[in-house]
């Protein structure tokens, strides 16, 4: 392979990115081909920048180990949003197979180091876990000394796309970065750090996918970095071909800041209070739930977690061994229900200790679980199935199984009927006593991702209605499964509520609005629009009406709040820059609470 020549205290990198290897695929082929000729060339070290699947799936990824296991050059590996948004384990088997999420190494005159860029199990943007941020400070602290300059990737640019984009930087540019790598878009492109209006000139690049260019146009290949005491070049490298000079950058270590930005204040609407009960020092991907005096909640560090609601202290912290996805369940008799990744854990609510632990057949639990109104069960949904559970103690009454990927919303309940969907398409009605299958509906789609995995159902007396990422609101019969419509007249996504009186279907759509449509009529009728403020929006935070105010999260840390009566928004509250979880009322005084990707959690109390 031919490439200039490097002088002393020089690197020469081989940068993988993009390359969705799904089992026996072209890309797979493509995949070992590039490893061949990056074990024939002269590298430094190798970096595999995410996205090595599709899907997420076990069997992707220990493929890809597999070829990867074949580079004879020190290897860094950092997953991509397909590995954090789609992932048979939860995130766990990428960790489990390579040690861990993120990686540094010194190398001569120069540090490497990554780390993780989410979105973590649901749509979302992405976003620097808090635990990443601080390890990411605390060892460049510890690596940079006189001399050493530092080189940045992640899977997603450094930019917008990152809805912590400025906490990132800010931490970066406290060291001698001379550049930041990313893929995740499949194209070539040179930027400034934070984009065009930060005043940061740290330069990025983002770098070619495995497989790239029209039909019939593909080509394949990967990226070579040579670094040297004053420049960085970036070079496209097609297998079997010469490499290809794309960028040069000045191997500067010092560079305008970026513009910190001005978060706004947060102003509670006449009539409510607003009251951050908690920060974490790592992230939270779970809802709430409640307990006594307790808040709930589980962090990306794996630990499930109590908060005193009236004072805001930590109460009791369970390490369970791997991030949680799934909220804890109040249960019977004080105890609290863990679901996480090998089972679902029975602690005492009190203090926390361990009274139980039941083993799960298959994967993980990322669903929001619920006890009956009646106090009679735990229903739980887990990777392939939906469980019935004694409230008492967890113990399983019934498992239905035949689900052909996870189940990720909390289930409705209404008499005798548990309805969730799933991501293998489908919508299912279950026997809430026995588990037996009552229908089965399937919009059409193939992909897995256009189906309503994440959503929580409305049930009416006549009717389920869910929305879903195929952009559709659809009514069906609720005693046969029937369809009775569809309507795509809004960008729909998976943001679904309710009036409290079941009159009225709310969903929040991709362009920010909160749709209300009638829930009493046989044919689609939509009754009002109003537009949240919040443009474009993915997040599957449900929406929630409590005293005749309708809340719905954003993905940058909104909360609306809109007068279900008028109907007007009444305030957006900036709670944070990161995704709202999910909207819980606590049973014991009806506040309302929200838990954010960034680690906080806040109470809304209506005080009228």
């Amino acid at each position: 392979m031919a490439t200039v020549p490097l002088l002393a205290n020089s690197q020469r990198i081989a940068v993988l990115s993009d390359v969705h290897v799904t089992p026996g695929n072209l890309n797979d082929g493509k995949l070992r081909e590039a490893v061949a000729e990056i074990n024939r060339g002269n590298f430094d070290f190798v970096v595999m920048n995410g996205d090595m699947g599709n899907e997420g799936s076990d069997a992707e990824l220990n493929n890809v180990k597999s070829i990867l296991d074949q580079v004879t050059k020190p290897l860094f590996v950092l997953p991509g949003n397909h590995e954090n948004n789609w992932s048979q384990s939860a995130t766990k088997t990428l960790v489990d197979l390579w040690g861990n999420d993120r990686f540094v190494a010194d190398f001569d005159s120069l540090i490497i180091i990554g780390i993780n860029c989410g979105p973590y199990m649901k749509m979302g943007d992405g976003h620097i876990k808090q635990e990443d941020l601080h390890w990411l400070k605390s060892t460049l602290e510890e690596y940079v000394k006189p001399g050493k300059r530092v080189l940045s990737f992640n899977h997603y640019p450094l930019k917008d796309d990152l809805d912590n984009c400025p906490d990132y930087l800010a931490v970066l540019e406290q060291f001698p970065v001379i550049a930041h790598v990313n893929g995740h878009y499949h194209h070539w492109e040179a930027y400034n750090a934070g984009g065009d209006d930060s005043g940061s000139d740290l330069p990025c690049v983002m770098i070619r996918a495995l497989e790239m260019g029209p039909k019939g146009e593909k080509t394949y290949g990967y990226t070579i970095l040579d670094i040297d005491r004053d420049w960085m070049h970036v070079y496209n490298k097609e297998i079997g071909k010469e490499p290809q000079a794309m960028y040069a950058f000045a191997a500067r270590d010092t560079h305008k800041k970026a513009k910190v930005p001005v978060r706004p204040e947060i102003v509670a609407p006449e009539g409510f209070e607003v009251t951050k009960v908690w920060a974490d020092s790592a992230s939270i991907f779970t809802r709430l739930g409640f307990e006594g005096d307790n808040v709930l909640f589980g962090n990306s560090l794996g630990q499930a977690r109590a908060v005193g609601k009236n004072d805001g202290q930590l109460k009791w912290s369970v390490p369970t061994g791997a991030s949680l996805f799934s909220r804890p369940v109040a249960l019977k008799g004080g105890k609290v229900a863990v679901p996480m990744h090998d089972g679902i854990m029975i602690l005492n609510g009190a203090n926390g200790k361990t009274v139980g632990k039941q083993t799960s057949k298959e994967g993980p639990y990322v669903a929001d679980g619920l006890v009956t109104a009646d106090g009679k069960a735990y229903i739980q949904g887990g990777y392939k199935r939906m469980e019935r559970r004694r409230a008492t103690d967890g113990k399983l009454v019934w498992s239905y199984d035949s689900l052909n990927n996870y189940t990720q919303a909390a289930p409705t309940i209404a008499g005798n009927d548990l309805v969730f969907g799933a991501w293998d398409t489908n919508l299912r009605v279950l026997d809430l006593n026995t588990g037996k299958l009552r229908w089965v509906w399937n919009n059409g789609k193939t992909a897995n991702m256009l189906g309503p995995g994440n959503v929580v159902p409305v049930v009416t007396d006549d009717k389920v209605i869910i929305v879903a990422p195929d952009r559709y609101m659809t009514a069906l019969d609720r005693a046969t499964g029937r369809q009775l419509w569809r309507d795509n007249s809004h960008r729909y996504r998976e943001s679904l509520g309710h009036s409290e009186d079941l009159t009225k279907v709310y969903a929040k759509t991709m362009d920010g609005e909160l749709v209300a449509i009638d829930a009493t009529t046989p044919d689609f009728k939509e009754l009002w629009l109003v537009d949240l403020g919040i443009g474009y929006d993915h997040a599957p935070c449900i929406v929630l009406e409590k005293d005749g105010y309708i809340y719905a999260g954003s993905r940058r840390g909104i909360l609306t709040i809109t007068d279900a009566k008028e109907p007007r928004l009444i305030a957006s509250l900036p709670l944070g820059v990161s995704e709202i979880n999910g909207i819980d009322v606590d049973p014991a005084t009806g506040d309302i609470y929200v838990s954010l990707i960034e680690g906080t959690i806040f109470r809304v109390k209506n005080v009228k």
